[in-house]
């Protein structure tokens, strides 16, 4: 082709042409085709330039599968901000990768946030009672900054007691944190999957904010976004420039704006669906917004557990409590038409490996503990815990280790590592009807 038909051909482009399918997760189903236009994707990056995201002396680390829609506007973003993308190896390599391209900003999904906190409590865990007192206190005084920060985000006044013992805390022990991220790091974005609120306390106590956001692949894929200097925790935060939300009487989320997708290619009856009169997307998750329009995600309305009681439990709490865990890696709660909640459970494969070598006992692979009493008497141990967080209904009262971690390989976690329920039960059916 010619340059004269290439440019020809540019110019016949219009901004509501298709310009890419996406294909959904498959949580809840087969996956779908989402059309999606160039609009589409020019409005989200101009909301990203209203949003002050980034500028040209950023750099973000992109590590999630460019076949996901959330990869797709982070790499869109960073070419209209002009700021450089590093692209990591993968979630194995995540810590190196961090170290040596020292990035300003990270786009990543709730499971790795998950897995460096599990790992800082075990490392503060293990290095003695000192090392311990010294950690609780520097975590204590970091939440005490973070409680001000939060009440006054663009503005905040620390006392000056408070500002010297925080120095002293980053020197002691959050400093070592910032150094494993990079030492470069504004802030880390999370999207793809809620997550825990004591995760985003926790981090931003050790100076490092997690902004959280929230949209699916039919939105292109943002619906809210926390700004850096309005933020709050337990939220996905407001709607993004252009972009209207409202809840449906029934709870679900539903929302409007140029990043809405056209709809499920040859899925005429998926579309109609959820794409509504009007423009609006029904998102097919539960949630509340505040007085000053900040959402929040209750769950996805087809994972809502319905007990033979009648009672409405979001498994999704449960389940992400249950991985802050030091010995849980992941975790599938269940109820459905039951009266009481049953989860099955993964180990995580670090802790337990740490663990094998304080008992004196050569490794042999996660599948040979999950019958040992122990392990099961360590991991009853961490559910009784997060059962004290719950309501008496909420609380999981019988679990079952599998033998092997979920993982996208496996079929049981989707690219951004959300539970497939569906696949999930399938595999291991017999073990909830034990339960």
């Amino acid at each position: 082709m010619d340059d004269a038909a290439l440019a020809a051909r540019i110019e016949a482009i219009k901004p509501d042409d298709l310009a890419t399918f996406v294909y959904t997760s498959g949580t809840t189903g087969n996956p779908k085709g989402v059309m999606q236009t160039h609009e589409n994707h020019a409005a989200m990056c101009r909301a990203a330039i209203e949003m002050g995201i980034a500028n040209e002396s950023d750099r973000d680390m992109l590590f999630l599968p460019l076949a996901h829609s959330f990869a797709r506007m982070e790499e869109f973003a960073a070419i209209a901000l002009g700021m450089e993308t590093a692209f990591a190896r993968g979630i194995d390599t995540i810590t190196e990768d961090l170290k040596h391209t020292t990035p300003t900003i990270v786009y990543s999904v709730p499971r790795i946030y998950e897995k460096i906190y599990a790992k800082i409590l075990a490392g503060a865990e293990s290095g003695g009672p000192t090392k311990k007192k010294i950690f609780d206190w520097a975590v204590d005084v970091g939440r005490q900054v973070s409680a001000i920060k939060q009440a006054n985000p663009r503005n905040p006044k620390i006392p000056a007691l408070l500002s010297a013992k925080y120095a002293i805390a980053q020197k002691l022990v959050f400093g070592k944190l910032q150094t494993i991220v990079g030492g470069r790091l504004r802030y880390f974005v999370s999207g793809g999957a809620p997550l825990a609120k004591e995760i985003a306390e926790f981090f931003h106590a050790a100076n490092i904010l997690i902004l959280e956001g929230y949209g699916l692949t039919e939105t292109c894929p943002a619906l809210t976004f926390n700004r850096s200097d309005n933020y709050r925790f337990g939220t996905v935060g407001q709607a993004i420039p252009r972009v209207e939300l409202k809840i449906a009487p029934d709870g679900e989320i539903l929302g409007r704006g140029p990043n809405i997708s056209l709809g499920y290619y040859k899925r005429p009856e998926d579309t109609k669906e959820v794409y509504l009169e009007g423009g609006w997307f029904a998102s097919g998750d539960i949630g509340e917004i505040d007085k000053d329009g900040f959402l929040r995600i209750t769950d996805r309305k087809k994972d809502l557990i319905v007990t033979s009681a009648g009672k409405n439990i979001a498994p999704q709490n449960i389940e992400n409590l249950l991985k802050t865990q030091k010995h849980i890696s992941q975790v599938m709660a269940y109820g459905d038409k039951r009266n009481y909640v049953t989860a099955l459970v993964t180990l995580d494969e670090e802790a337990m490996k740490d663990w094998c070598k304080e008992q004196g006992r050569p490794w042999e692979g996660v599948d040979k503990l999950i019958n040992d009493p122990k392990v099961i008497e360590i991991v009853q141990g961490e559910v009784d815990g997060v059962n004290r967080k719950l309501a008496s209904y909420e609380s999981v009262k019988k679990f079952r280790i599998v033998p092997k971690d979920f993982s996208p390989e496996g079929g049981e976690l989707t690219p951004t590592l959300k539970v497939k329920r569906k696949v999930v039960t399938g595999m291991y059916q017999d073990l909830i009807d034990q339960m």
